[in-house]
């Protein structure tokens, strides 16, 4: 049971918790960004609430 926790939160924490070091986003940030960007929340377009974006990667 030990090893097998281990394991686990061991991949989590790669897979999760550390950000890429291609870009430093972690991967839940990513996926923000990615969804902003496909429904065209731009700087120039007027402000949207943050839980419609995170509503819509949900």
């Amino acid at each position: 049971m030990r090893a097998s926790y281990l394991d686990y939160a061991m991949s989590v924490i790669v897979s999760r918790a550390l950000p890429d070091v291609r870009d430093g986003l972690k991967p839940v940030h990513r996926r923000i960004l990615f969804s902003m960007k496909e429904n065209g929340y731009e700087y120039n377009k007027p402000y949207r609430k943050s839980a419609r974006v995170v509503g819509d990667v949900m």
